[in-house]
């Protein structure tokens, strides 16, 4: 593509804006100057909660950076990172990217035979880990050549024994380095951060995002119609800053000065209610998964979540059910996020809206399923199976295809485009758009169920199930029948031990189509959860794929 600059020097046009160098160092920089003060609030490995702030994450940022130009560490190189939700990670944000290497967080959740893959593929020289992630390193370390160091992220007099290769604390590590080194210039292009899918099928496959992309991203989240911030927001960030560069807002909360309380490894009711208590939390980012916990946690204890106002959730379906409790017993209004690993991962909010105001409650909640309008610079279509572009009346689902300015163009070390030749990018799922412009996403197209030749939405009926006041946990999966090839199936974590299957057929009569209703309901105790908070349908299909045959 020939750049705007080559074209108008061509036309004889000169470039009247001044050209900025577009590192994301410059958004600490930002902070530091103009909001020092403002809190970064971290629950360490012990427990204890301990506050720094945007000026002191700035220098020692500055510090880190320095110390890996001292190692040797050379632009482009993939620094990599096994950590928690701290305020060491945030001055890694910073610092790795920051000086002209690439952030690499990686997710210890994953199995460890894919960790090593993906420290492989990333050619990773040095990887940050927190003490707790010791033993899973030396379990592997013998499988990843690349690494020449290990740093844990503890100060000198907390290092643990370990056998891990040139060991060292990452307070020393970062002691030599200078608090007033200065960012270099970097094209708007150069590589920043690195993620990799969760490989659900296959090995996992990394995105890529410059330094441009990012940038953009946070400006997107910032908008109006992005997340919903408020300049004097505390936000609770439950959202792991492995996953997807933590949705942006290690970048987005130091541009516009917004307080971070961040978790750590306290992610049960009792840990997170105390930091929203004590930090005065007003807006919260998580998944399903772990509002759950919450909500039960504070329904047992007869608590109310008086300071929170809204909370943002993404990774997978919000519930009727789930922004109706939020509402009734906290007054928190629920905001569903839509994006991926390869989208950086925000295109879709679904913020409150005046006309929202108007509606029932009922009405809003129900609007408030779907997954939003696109932010500014997302473009958004569904089509056919043979790439005809569908109407966005509502009804007519299809693929969803997605293109903008920080959605993948190609997996890292890939030779082939994951674009058409439009800019389009399958995004995998099956979506509707309606005509007001709300995205709604029907299924996983790996999901969706195929029964006699009709697509049934697992989503739509898990929604419908747990709404249910027996059920806690609702999955629906598509399994092999004799006479329609799939027929859904719903497996149920019972409340309080309450398994009523006729209860449940009964409750779904008026909510679902007829021939939506699942073949036979199993409760289990759990359902398995993969590395980033989402339900593993695959394992469960497999499990349960001759439920229906016998």
């Amino acid at each position: 593509m020939v750049s705007l600059f080559t074209q108008s020097k061509k036309l004889g046009v000169r470039m009247n804006m001044q050209d900025w160098n577009q590192n994301v160092g410059s958004i600490i920089d930002y902070a530091q100057r103009i909001f020092p003060d403002v809190e970064i609030v971290t629950r360490n490995l012990n427990g204890v909660i301990s506050k720094t702030n945007y000026g002191e994450v700035g220098r020692r940022a500055k510090k880190l950076g320095s110390a890996l130009e001292k190692y040797g560490i050379k632009h482009g190189q993939n620094v990599g990172s096994l950590a928690l939700n701290t305020y060491r990670n945030m001055e890694m944000y910073y610092g790795i990217s920051g000086m002209g290497a690439v952030m690499h967080t990686i997710n210890f959740r994953l199995h460890p035979e894919q960790i090593v893959y993906i420290i492989n593929h990333a050619e990773n020289r040095i990887i940050f880990i927190e003490s707790v992630f010791a033993p899973l390193l030396e379990a592997i370390q013998d499988n990843c050549p690349s690494v020449e160091q290990y740093v844990v992220l503890c100060n000198k007099d907390e290092m643990p024994e370990t056998k891990l290769k040139n060991a060292v604390s990452y307070e020393e590590f970062i002691e030599d380095g200078d608090e007033n080194y200065q960012w270099p210039a970097l094209g708007e292009d150069a590589p920043c951060g690195l993620c990799y899918t969760s490989g659900t099928t296959g090995n996992p496959k990394g995105v890529l995002y410059s330094h441009k992309s990012t940038l953009l991203h946070a400006w997107a989240g910032s908008s109006a119609n992005g997340l919903g911030l408020d300049k004097d927001d505390s936000i609770l960030m439950v959202v792991p800053m492995f996953h997807v560069m933590g949705w942006g807002l290690p970048y987005i909360g130091a541009m516009n000065g917004i307080k971070l309380v961040l978790p750590g490894m306290g992610m049960d009711g009792a840990a997170l209610v105390e930091l929203i208590q004590k930090e005065e939390v007003t807006l919260a980012f998580g998944v399903p998964t772990i509002w759950l916990g919450l909500l039960g946690y504070c329904k047992e204890n007869n608590i109310k979540l008086d300071t929170v106002k809204q909370t943002v959730i993404g990774g997978s379906a919000v519930p009727y059910s789930m922004i109706k409790q939020f509402d009734e017993e906290h007054d928190i209004n629920v905001v569903q996020g839509w994006g991926m690993t390869e989208t950086s991962p925000l295109a879709t909010a679904n913020i409150r809206t005046k006309a929202m105001e108007a509606m029932s409650k009922e009405e809003r909640y129900k609007l408030q399923t779907k997954q939003g309008k696109p932010v500014y610079g997302v473009e958004l279509k569904i089509v056919d199976d043979d790439g005809k572009q569908l109407p966005e009346d509502g009804a007519a689902f299809g693929k969803l295809l997605i293109r903008g300015p920080w959605v993948n163009k190609r997996y890292y070390k890939f030779d082939e485009d994951a674009i058409d030749a439009d800019g389009w990018f399958d995004t995998g799922d099956i979506s509707s758009i309606d005509p007001d412009g709300y995205m709604t996403i029907v299924d996983r197209a790996k999901d969706v169920i195929k029964s006699g030749g009709e697509w049934i939405s697992s989503v739509d009926l898990e929604n419908a199930a747990q709404g249910h006041p027996d059920v806690t946990q609702a999955c629906v999966i598509g399994v092999a029948h004799p006479k329609w090839d799939e027929r859904p199936l719903l497996l149920v974590v019972p409340a309080n031990d309450k398994k009523d299957k006729e209860s449940i057929f009964a409750y779904l009569e008026d909510k679902i189509a007829k021939w939506w209703k699942p073949d036979d309901i199993v409760f289990v105790d759990e359902l398995p959860i993969g590395a980033t908070g989402k339900v593993l349908k695959i394992d469960l299909r497999e499990q349960y794929k001759d439920h229906l045959m016998k």
